[in-house]
């Protein structure tokens, strides 16, 4: 069946389509990339670890071979096998649902979704396996059915093999549709290769997604759901060149990394922020800080409200004036603990015992804290608590900006204690720190707003010069998304009494 059987996507009409059936594929059809390959490293490298991306990548000639000349199914299965055989299915179900949406949407086809969105009923037929694509297309896209291929798993973990009718191309497809809508001919079908034929053969109208490599995809300000909250240690697409590239970078970076971390950490403060410059470390400082309290006249100590990007943020904000300022945050690993460069204090999540405690430390000096309890790396601010704005009217807006090209520096599944690795494993990572005016004496407590105005106006001065997003989004609600927990730390014995790092 030739490829002009079928008019192109953007002969199709999409008005009056509330009542109709729209089956499509996926990689080519909904997602512009052809290739499933970067979707299946990320589930190797996030699930698995850098050795079972290693051996991905190794295998993927021989799949590309096999899809090229033998068959799709074959280099799918490879691919398969390869990602999943060993990895718990719990660890799949996460990947798909912290880390892979990000990826999807940031391919979404323009016209593929314009058909698909104003249809009534979606439903997918892909040769992807279920488990990997299903969180993202009905959370996201909002399909109905996902229809992929099936892993095999035994005693909690997948086998690597596929379940009959084996992997969704083809035949099988035309078999899964036929099987799921019986005698009902869906209203619109959505492929783009003719291993696709089968089954668009079986709707009432076909549509092809011709490859055109100047299509772009699907604008943030106009997907059907923002990302607010992912989880991937990645910062691009891995594809195959991407993920070599990374995979040679990775010892290199780790030995920078602990060169750059042992510099901050060792080094007077003083001269951090030019080690970090000589060292890669691009640090931007924006605004004037305010002076330093003069205890001998009584001055209480300046409390720095910090929008959260990374565990860093106090390290930087300190690099930033040239002199360490304490922290309050919430606790993380013990490694994170012992390379601090600066005091850092646990907060307790008691509310009476948490007010006196920042009381006290300013009452030694300034004191830098993260209202929002936990980092976000999107244009988004979360829900700022409202603590902070009862203790003290020396309030200063901090915006912390952060870039990275390879490794995000934060994770809400893995661990904690190599999240200032991955930052600093970045060829040439970069933080700006912009010091905003002090609040105003009639916009805080003392004058008689309350802790909620000044908290949320806080947020809304951040979010204005970072031109981020206020949101009402919590570590909760982070937490839930991204790791099925509410994000909260078990107590434990801490190294030094009152030292720890945290996020």
């Amino acid at each position: 069946m030739a490829v002009t059987t079928f008019p192109t996507v953007d002969q199709c009409q999409s008005i009056g389509r509330e009542k109709h059936t729209v089956v499509a594929d996926m990689d080519g059809t909904l997602l512009i990339g052809r290739s499933s390959f970067p979707y299946f490293a990320l589930v190797a490298f996030e699930g698995g670890g850098v050795l079972r991306l290693l051996f991905l990548l190794l295998a993927s000639p021989l799949a590309g071979l096999l899809y090229y000349f033998v068959s799709e199914s074959a280099g799918i299965q490879i691919l398969i096998f390869v990602t999943f055989a060993g990895m718990k299915v719990s660890d799949i179900e996460s990947v798909a649902r912290a880390v892979l949406p990000k990826f999807y949407l940031s391919d979404l086809h323009p016209e593929s979704w314009r058909v698909f969105s104003s249809c009534g009923k979606r439903c997918v037929l892909t040769a992807n396996p279920r488990i990997m694509v299903e969180a993202f297309l009905k959370d996201f896209l909002g399909a109905d059915l996902v229809l992929g291929t099936e892993i095999a798993t035994y005693k909690g973990r997948a086998t690597g093999f596929v379940c009959d009718p084996g992997v969704l191309v083809g035949k099988n497809k035309a078999y899964a549709l036929n099987k799921t809508f019986g005698e009902t001919q869906p209203e619109i079908g959505l492929g783009d290769r003719h291993t696709d034929f089968p089954f668009m053969a079986s709707c009432k109208e076909g549509y092809i997604v011709a490859a055109k490599p100047e299509v772009k995809a699907v604008t943030s300000d106009k997907l059907p759901k923002p990302i607010i909250f992912h989880d991937s240690r990645l910062v691009q697409k891995p594809t195959p060149l991407t993920a070599l590239l990374t995979l040679l970078w990775i010892p290199i970076g780790f030995a920078l990394a602990c060169l750059r971390i042992a510099a901050g950490s060792l080094l007077p403060m003083r001269i951090v922020y030019h080690a970090f410059w000589a060292l890669g470390v691009r640090v931007s400082v924006k605004g004037s800080p305010p002076p330093v309290a003069k205890k001998s006249i009584g001055q209480s100590g300046v409390l720095f409200i910090c929008s959260h990007r990374t565990l860093l943020d106090p390290i930087f904000l300190s690099a930033a004036l040239g002199r360490p300022i304490p922290a309050v945050t919430y606790s993380v690993s013990r490694l994170s603990e012992f390379i601090s460069p600066i005091k850092t204090i646990r907060l307790s999540r008691d509310r009476v015992k948490d007010a006196a405690m920042i009381k006290k430390l300013l009452e030694e000096g300034d004191l830098a804290i993260c209202p929002e309890g936990t980092t976000c790396r999107e244009p988004f601010l979360l829900r700022f608590s409202a603590l902070f704005a009862e203790l003290t009217d020396q309030l200063v807006p901090v915006a912390m900006m952060n870039r990275m090209s390879m490794f995000h520096g934060t994770t809400a599944r893995g661990w904690k204690g190599m999240d200032p690795f991955f930052f600093f494993m970045n060829p040439s990572p970069a933080y700006e720190v912009t010091f905003l005016n002090k609040l105003p004496l009639e916009l805080t407590c003392s004058s008689g707003k309350s802790s909620h105005e000044v908290a949320n106006y806080m947020q809304r001065v951040i979010a204005a010069t970072l031109s981020y997003e206020c949101t009402s989004f919590t570590r909760k609600d982070k937490y839930r998304a991204l790791a099925g927990n509410d994000g909260t730390v078990p107590k434990k014995p801490l190294l030094y009494p009152d030292k720890v790092m945290g996020c």
